[in-house]
């Protein structure tokens, strides 16, 4: 029998790992990947929307954040009305929506989880942002490459996968680490560097 890893001793389920991506010289990044440590398999469903949805919350950290879709737009829009979620067309080819609290991420986050859309937080996003919008609904998450500078971060979710990408001048993988902790506290996480 193998002995017990301290994550197993305290009775943490899933690891949340934290570390800065080079994605070349004029872009600061910070990669989550949410895995279960038996497999390295990412984690889904209720459970991973939860976890997702209380790191989105904290990286805000109290700024206004706007979630960004950009496909599949019919289901959102369709979705958004059963649950009484507000959103915004600023165009036939993007849905945004202002700061959903966080039972309504998890929802979001849960139903979606197959589909690939961003995330945008700081003063930035209390107002539309025309020039990001309109190139999010013609390029999709590439469009936050020229745009993240003026945000506290933008953040392309890949929940499918497993991963979170921060695009960030201000928040640094040591930092996100510092936030996340505190916000997953309860949900059996384990944060931490890759091993």
């Amino acid at each position: 029998m193998e002995p017990e890893s301290s994550a197993q001793a305290e009775g943490l389920r899933w690891r949340l790992e934290v570390e800065s991506l080079d994605l070349g010289a004029d872009v600061r990044a910070v990669g989550l990947e949410l895995i279960d440590p038996e497999n390295r398999e990412p984690v889904t469903g209720h459970d991973a929307a939860q976890i997702w949805a209380a790191v989105v919350s904290v990286l805000a950290g109290g700024e206004p954040f706007v979630v960004d879709f950009f496909a599949h737009l019919d289901r959102v829009r369709d979705f958004c009305r059963q649950h009484s979620i507000e959103f915004r067309e600023p165009s036939r080819r993007a849905i945004m929506l202002s700061s959903p609290p966080v039972e309504q991420l998890i929802g979001l986050f849960e139903r979606f989880t197959s589909e690939t859309f961003g995330v945008r937080a700081g003063a930035a996003a209390r107002v539309p942002d025309q020039e990001l919008e309109s190139d999010l609904a013609r390029r999709g998450v590439d469009a936050y490459h020229p745009a993240f500078p003026r945000y506290l971060f933008c953040a392309v979710c890949d929940f499918e996968g497993g991963f979170l990408t921060v695009l960030s001048q201000g928040l640094w993988a040591s930092e996100i680490m510092r936030r996340v902790r505190a916000a997953v506290e309860g949900l059996r996480v384990e944060v931490a560097r890759p091993a």
